[in-house]
């Protein structure tokens, strides 16, 4: 493999980090607000809405529903308005943020479902406000699963932003497609799948030590 190569690979691999890093940071801004207010504003819930809850229910289903791919295309004028192009890095986030928004919230929801209902009726019992519940029991209990979606949340997205190669993203998926797959060379194929599975994994194992460290408390 040529040096020139090898340069294209390191950049492309840094391209997908914050591609993937950026993105991940805002479905976590999005989608755990998302989450808390699907579980509190349930029938039961500290907050109830359950009109309000139904109608962003299914938002959230319908966006989880749409495969990546479609989404990605149907995105392309939003994705202009908000980053001023359809390619390049900036162009990736918007469509990953997009689809990981609601699929991390889904898995934030169930680890927050999961909190023994007994925790919050001993905090609500005690007089706490309905918002030091959601600090201070909601998610410090749920904390360990929540981390845990996350993790399956980035695997997920780095897959997703190699598929956004395929039109022009950057990253590793651009450079397995215009130079590896269009070119016919292997070698370039295979360094693309070492990285992304070596990535997938670094992304497993921290997850995983984070949150045996969490449950350990």
């Amino acid at each position: 493999m040529s040096p020139q190569m090898i340069d294209r690979l390191s950049q492309a691999c840094l391209d997908t980090l914050f591609m993937v890093g950026v993105s991940a940071g805002i479905a976590v801004l999005a989608g755990l607000p998302l989450a808390l207010f699907l579980v509190t504003s349930g029938p039961g819930g500290i907050f109830p809405a359950p009109r309000a809850n139904r109608v962003v229910g299914t938002l959230v289903n319908g966006f989880r529903a749409v495969p990546f791919i479609v989404l990605l295309v149907a995105l392309i004028p939003f994705t202009r308005l908000v980053a001023g192009t359809t390619i390049g890095v900036w162009a990736a986030i918007v469509p990953l943020s997009v689809s990981a928004t609601p699929f991390f919230a889904r898995i934030a929801e169930v680890s927050l479902r999961e909190v023994d209902a007994g925790l919050i009726e001993a905090a609500q019992s005690i007089g706490c406000r309905r918002r030091h519940i959601l600090l201070h029991v909601l998610l410090p209990e749920a904390l360990p699963g929540i981390l845990g979606g996350l993790t399956i949340t980035v695997v997920s997205m780095i897959g997703a932003s190699a598929m956004a190669g395929a039109v022009g993203a950057g990253g590793l998926g651009d450079v397995a497609i215009r130079y590896g797959y269009q070119r016919f060379d292997t070698t370039v194929m295979l360094a693309v799948i070492a990285i992304l599975i070596a990535l997938v994994c670094l992304v497993q194992f921290a997850g995983d030590s984070a949150v045996r460290r969490l449950r350990a408390r």
